[in-house]
C-alpha cells in the first residue's frame, strides 16, 4: 500500500491528465481535468488549485485515471463522468437519459420568470428536468409540471426533484398528445438539429447524448411544428417561450403568428444568437 509520504500530489497530476484529455481532441483540457479531479477527491475545484498539500489514496488514483480515459478516449461529457450539472440556481444529476443542460437553456427560465402568480405551467421535453425544477425552485408559487416521451428522461427527472425537494407534476406524453387542456403557459427546449448536421457536431454530443433529444427531421423543426400544431387548439395557452437553432428564429415566429399569438419578441442569448423566442396573447 502506497505511503502518505509517497501518495501521489492532486496538483503533480494536473499537467498529465489535462495533456491527455487534450491529445484525444477536448477544447478544454485544463478545466476537465481540474473538474474530474475535484470529483474524485470529493472536494471544490477551487481547493484542487488553492491546496498544494492534497494528495490521491491509490483508489482515487485509480478513479481519477479511470475519468481521464473516459473524457480523453470516449469524449464522454464531464458532466456524465462526474453525474451532475450545475443549472441556474440549482444542481442536478445528469447522465446519458437526457441531454447534458446547456447554459443558454437558462434563457428560457428566465423569460418565464415573469409569469403570473399561480401560473400552471409545463415544461414541454423536460429531460433531466431542469427548466422545470429551476422555475419550482424560484418561482415556488407557480404551478408546475413537466412532461417527456422518454420514460428513461422522466426517472432522471424525478430523481432529480426528489434530490432538491422540489414539487413538479412529471408526465409521460408525446409533445402534448397526452397532456390536458389545463395550462396558462408552455416552455419547451425540442430537439432543433437537423438530421444531416450529425457530422459537424462534437463526439460529445452524438456519441453520448440521447438523439431523440437532439435531432427533428431534415430542417430541425419537425418538433416545433408539431407542437405548434397541437398548440393551434389549446386556447387556454397564452405563453409560449421556446428554445431554438441558430438562424431558426424567423421559421418559428411565423409558426407562432400561425398559431394565433399577438405579441413576439426574440430574445439572445450570450453568444448573440437569438435563442428564445417569447410568443403572449391571443387572437
Amino acid at each position: 500500500m502506497r505511503s502518505a509520504a509517497t501518495a501521489p500530489a492532486a496538483r503533480g497530476l494536473l499537467k498529465g491528465a489535462t495533456a491527455e484529455i487534450a491529445a484525444g481532441g477536448c477544447q478544454t483540457p485544463r478545466l476537465d481535468a481540474e473538474v474530474l479531479l475535484a470529483h474524485v477527491l470529493g472536494v471544490g475545484r477551487e481547493r484542487v488549485l488553492s491546496d498544494p498539500g492534497l494528495t490521491l489514496a491509490e483508489e482515487q488514483l485509480g478513479l481519477f485515471r479511470a475519468a481521464v480515459r473516459r473524457r480523453a478516449l470516449a469524449r464522454e461529457p464531464v458532466a456524465y463522468i462526474v453525474g451532475r450539472r450545475a443549472f441556474r440556481e440549482i444542481e442536478l444529476a445528469v447522465d446519458g437519459r437526457a441531454l447534458v443542460p446547456r447554459p443558454e437553456t437558462e434563457l428560457l427560465v428566465e423569460c418565464a420568470l415573469a409569469l403570473p402568480a399561480g401560473a400552471h405551467v409545463l415544461d414541454v421535453g423536460t429531460g433531466c428536468g431542469a427548466v422545470a425544477l429551476a422555475l419550482a425552485h424560484e418561482r415556488p408559487d407557480l404551478e408546475l409540471s413537466g412532461s417527456d416521451l422518454s420514460e428513461r428522461a422522466l426517472e432522471l427527472a424525478r430523481l432529480n426533484s426528489w434530490r432538491l425537494d422540489l414539487d413538479v407534476r412529471w408526465l409521460r406524453s408525446d409533445l402534448l398528445a397526452q397532456i390536458a387542456d389545463e395550462f396558462d403557459a408552455v416552455v419547451a427546449n425540442l430537439p432543433y438539429i437537423a438530421e444531416g448536421e450529425s457530422a459537424n457536431l462534437a463526439p460529445e454530443i452524438v456519441e453520448h447524448e440521447p438523439p431523440e433529444a437532439l435531432f427533428a427531421g431534415p430542417d430541425g423543426l419537425s418538433a416545433i411544428r408539431a407542437l405548434m400544431s397541437q398548440l393551434r387548439r389549446r386556447r387556454r395557452v397564452c405563453f409560449v417561450a421556446l428554445e431554438v437553432g441558430a438562424g431558426q428564429a424567423g421559421a418559428v415566429a411565423e409558426l407562432l403568428r400561425a398559431c394565433g399569438f399577438r405579441r413576439l419578441r426574440r430574445e439572445r442569448d450570450l453568444a448573440g444568437i437569438e435563442r428564445v423566442l417569447v410568443a403572449e396573447g391571443r387572437l
